[in-house]
């Protein structure tokens, strides 16, 4: 399976948190990793969000 990229922005109250290249690919890989192992989610998707709220 080809690596594909992953655009990996993080927003903290609306306001958007730099993240060089490195740190943007290391959010991606794990987030990715996680997604893989749910039940029910096609290993083909393009978009995901996810929403903390505290």
């Amino acid at each position: 399976m080809a690596e594909v990229e992953i655009d990996v922005r993080l927003l903290i109250d609306g306001k958007e948190v730099p993240m060089n290249p490195y740190v943007q690919k290391v959010f991606g890989e794990v987030v990715r990793a996680m997604i893989s192992t749910l039940k029910g989610v096609d290993e083909n998707w393009n978009h995901a969000e996810l929403i903390l709220d505290r």
